[in-house]
């Protein structure tokens, strides 16, 4: 297979993963070199390949990634070439419909006073849907980047039976004998969800897979196991936190979820996140985050910011199943869990402070 063939084929498997954008600053030259399939040179200390993650996901997972210091804009070893790649795809032709649009303005932060500031440097792509507003004050002491505030419409308006349902229990039969859409037909079991029902964490995917639908349990397999780590390395557990997935059965072929899919099981959702109150809401993955939050915006632009979905902070990170197959991700996905868990705190202590007499 020659580099072209290798490229092509990573590509697909990016798609497949439902990634709709790459950031290629964010690869090494060894990476990509491995990707298109050329011979790599032996390993120099200072960029040395990121370890496979073995154990609990731990801030030494980030330490010990020795990062080579940026190139200099616009300088090369060869005189008048750019390190720019972006530069350089428009010099060879290419173009994209943004190219013409004027560049979007930095992402506002919000202060503990409620003011206003532009963030430190701009995003590569600016969160333009129903931004996020009137965050009580200890979230805006948190100073950190905006994202989307979202809402479903009201269970009672969209599934008055399921906004009946008094218990998580009540949820998880309801949903084995769902009917909304065509996939209960397919699916082996349903996976309504487990956890904690109080949980002050609720981790929602995208749709079950096949070992989900074999086992009726959310986030088994391989997935599950760098699930279960990535919390422990928060001090969470799989029994501290509520996990769920956007649609309760499994897609054939584990295709992504139709549109009218997740209109189906969006009662259920929201039901389910409504009994439990979580403090933080964990969207894993474009799917689950693009479904949470009614966009279309990418995941890379969604990650780091306070997103709120019906008034809980939301955080979006990547879907465990994407790290297993690109390790370039694991260390922003621990950027993400502790954003998540500094939030989670914060709430506690607002919460603390409140009771206090």
């Amino acid at each position: 297979m020659d580099a072209k063939d290798r490229l092509r084929l990573y590509l697909e498997q990016r798609r497949e993963l439902g990634e709709s954008e790459l950031v290629l600053d964010s690869l090494s030259i060894e990476d990509v070199m491995k990707m298109v399939g050329a011979k790599p040179t032996a390993p120099k200390a200072s960029h040395a390949p990121a370890p496979p993650l073995e154990g609990p996901m731990t801030p030494s997972d980030v330490s010990s990634v020795p990062l080579a210091p940026p190139p200099e804009p616009g300088v090369r070893f060869d005189r008048g070439a750019t390190t720019d790649w972006r530069e350089a795809l428009r010099t060879a032709g290419a173009t994209r419909p943004s190219d013409t649009s004027p560049p979007p303005e930095s992402v506002p932060t919000v202060t503990a006073a409620g003011a206003a500031k532009p963030a430190a440097a701009p995003v590569a792509s600016a969160v333009t849907d129903a931004p996020v507003k009137d965050l009580p004050a200890w979230l805006s002491a948190l100073d950190l980047p905006l994202g989307i505030e979202a809402g479903w419409s009201r269970v009672i308006d969209a599934a008055p039976d399921v906004a009946s349902l008094p218990t998580l229990e009540q949820i998880a039969e309801h949903a084995a004998g769902c009917t909304r859409c065509a996939l209960f037909a397919s699916a082996k079991h349903p996976v309504p969800g487990e956890g904690n029902p109080s949980a002050e964490l609720l981790c929602v995917g995208d749709a079950p897979g096949v070992n989900e639908d074999e086992q009726g349990r959310p986030f088994v397999g391989e997935s599950g196991e760098l699930l279960t780590r990535i919390l422990g390395a928060i001090q969470l557990s799989r029994e501290d936190v509520f996990i769920c997935d956007v649609l309760k059965h499994r897609p054939p072929g584990n295709r992504d979820p139709l549109p009218e899919e997740v209109v189906a099981c969006q009662p259920y959702l929201l039901r389910q996140i409504e009994l439990v109150r979580p403090r933080v809401i964990l969207a894993l993955g474009r799917i689950a985050a693009q479904a949470l939050l009614q966009t279309t915006t990418g995941i890379g632009a969604l990650r780091g910011r306070i997103h709120r979905f019906h008034g809980v902070p939301l955080i979006v990170t990547y879907h465990p199943a994407a790290l297993l197959n690109n390790e370039a991700w694991k260390r922003p996905t621990w950027e993400d869990v502790k954003l998540a868990r500094r939030i989670l705190d914060a709430s506690r202590s607002a919460s603390a402070d409140t009771t206090a007499p």
